[in-house]
């Protein structure tokens, strides 16, 4: 039998470039899950927050946010109860107007301020909780997971525990 120039069908230079193909889609989806659970941002000079009529402007370096509807019972009560160290940011899905109380600001919002804020913190559960720092003069970066409160009486010692 004559030989084919001396190739075989099967080579390691095949085989290597197999491989190397492999370990780059390994590679690029390891990179894109990572990018995707990294924390997020949010921009308060974009996603405007109200108390009662007023813009919401932060002021605090840190808050604990906590997403929750008002329809739940006794949910506002007990966000305004809530005495903490960092003072909560309390947003209703529901966009009720509710009166601050000292350690808790109630916020609400327009409906596509809400789909977009649901959308980019990935809740799907509510209530729900998660802590934000400042990064520059109006942004924030979440500074955790985002937790589902089973429920909300012991917020306080869920938030020592974080």
């Amino acid at each position: 039998m004559a030989k084919r120039g001396g190739k075989s069908l099967f080579s390691v230079s095949t085989l290597l470039a197999s491989f190397f193909g492999a370990a780059m889609i390994a590679g690029a989806f390891a990179y894109f899950n990572y990018k995707f659970s990294e924390y997020k941002f949010i921009d308060f000079k974009e996603w405007v927050f109200y108390e009662k009529s007023n813009v919401f402007s932060p002021t605090a370096d840190k808050y604990v946010v906590v997403f929750y509807s008002s329809k739940e019972n006794n949910t506002m009560k007990l966000l305004s109860e809530t005495k903490l160290k960092l003072p909560i940011l309390a947003i209703d899905y529901y966009n009720e107007v509710i009166e601050n109380s000292s350690g808790t600001t109630f916020l609400r919002s327009g409906t596509k301020n809400s789909l977009s804020f649901i959308q980019r913190f990935n809740i799907y559960e509510s209530p729900s909780i998660f802590f934000i720092k400042k990064s520059k003069e109006s942004l924030y970066k979440q500074d955790s997971m985002i937790r589902k409160l089973d429920n909300l009486k012991e917020l306080a010692s869920h938030i020592e525990a974080l």
